[in-house]
């Protein structure tokens, strides 16, 4: 009987984010939650929606926001005509995922050129926030497919907001003028340069060796060209490089200021007080290595869990650095996958879901010893 009443106490918050091309935070959430239930009865679970910023971010922070999704038909990389979804908050805050209009999963193995890849679907996406009276903006910069600087972007706002024949400067005059955009984003390298939108990321958007140096060149003039049109440059602040440059366009162009979007995301939702008192906090991601530790979502979540003396626990369906990641602050990092599981096996939908469950029974056995 005491221990069923101690039962009753215990509350767990699920801070999970998704397990790309596999799972949505809700579906992730969803699994630990019925999990615990199902292991240790009556107690409470909190399950919030996660993302820094890339894939599921704009789902995420609307519904932090009380908002909703809507959309509008934009052009994807290869200019396609494609149906992206943004969302809205009842404040008009419009919540855009890049991803969503430029993302690299729009593109074939095949078709991946950042040559030829366009930002112009994002662009069209903020000018219809525009249109519908948004004047403050959150930018997820995660996933895309592009590395054109934002480029593109410019090209679609230049030719939906601006007078006909008009130019950028139109625009930013014009319906632009007092909108305020915030980057949720946890990337900081510059735009240029060996840590740069190029070096660092071309090559994970289909660029040869060859178009490497090409890249970076077009880059460089751009950057020049804008530098000398507004009198300074904002190439080297830290993030211009994400998103394939994006973030330079949208902090030199629209003056955009960088956050963590891990960080801003659990602000939103109130994160450090719905933690206090809690028994544990249940995290997680895909693939959980020492580059977690590099500001990604679970440490942000398990650092300020550690702040309300909550300990923190990690799932993923790989695990890697066990040891760093500990020793870093998390007080358990599993792997959800079984040993020698097949890895298109462990993709499957229902399959991960069975795997998060069964990671979390193990883990609620070991209690109160975690």
């Amino acid at each position: 009987m005491q221990e069923k009443a101690v039962r009753m106490n215990q509350k767990y918050i699920i801070a999970v984010d998704s397990f790309k091309g596999c799972l949505t935070t809700a579906e992730a959430g969803m699994a630990v939650a019925e999990a615990l239930h199902e292991a240790l009865g009556d107690i409470e679970t909190v399950c919030l929606p996660m993302s820094d910023g890339g894939e599921g971010m704009a789902e995420a922070f609307t519904t932090a926001l009380g908002g909703s999704m809507t959309g509008a038909y934009v052009h994807d990389p290869m200019m396609r005509r494609v149906w992206a979804e943004y969302g809205l908050a009842p404040d008009g805050t419009a919540v855009i995922e890049v991803a969503k209009a430029c993302g690299l999963t729009l593109l074939g193995e095949e078709e991946r050129n950042p040559l030829r890849a366009t930002s112009y679907g994002v662009g069209e996406l903020v000018a219809a926030g525009v249109r519908r009276g948004c004047r403050r903006f959150i930018i997820g910069l995660g996933g895309s497919g592009t590395s054109d600087a934002g480029i593109g972007m410019l090209k679609a706002l230049t030719e939906k907001l601006a007078p006909r024949g008009g130019t950028i400067d139109d625009a930013l005059k014009g319906p632009l003028g007092g909108c305020s955009f915030t980057l949720a984003c946890d990337v900081d390298n510059p735009l240029l340069g060996a840590n740069g939108a190029t070096a660092v990321f071309a090559r994970q958007k289909g660029a040869t060796p060859e178009m490497m140096p090409l890249l970076e060149r077009r880059t460089m003039r751009f950057a020049k060209a804008s530098a000398m049109h507004f009198g300074f440059d904002r190439s080297c602040q830290p993030g211009a490089g994400a998103a394939g440059g994006l973030g330079y366009a949208f902090m030199q162009y629209l003056s955009a200021v960088q956050v963590s979007g891990a960080d801003l995301l659990l602000d939103l939702l109130d994160f450090d007080s719905k933690t206090d008192g809690a028994t544990a906090v249940i995290t997680g991601e895909g693939h959980a290595d020492r580059q977690t530790l590099m500001g990604k979502l679970p440490v942000r979540v398990m650092e300020r869990a550690r702040q309300r003396g909550v300990p923190t626990w990690l799932l993923a369906g790989r695990v890697e650095n066990r040891d760093e990641l500990i020793g870093a602050g998390f007080a358990v990092a599993e792997s959800v996958t079984p040993d020698g599981m097949d890895l298109d096996e462990a993709m499957r939908k229902e399959t991960a879901m069975r795997n998060m469950a069964s990671a979390v029974r193990k883990l609620t056995s070991r209690l109160p010893y975690l």
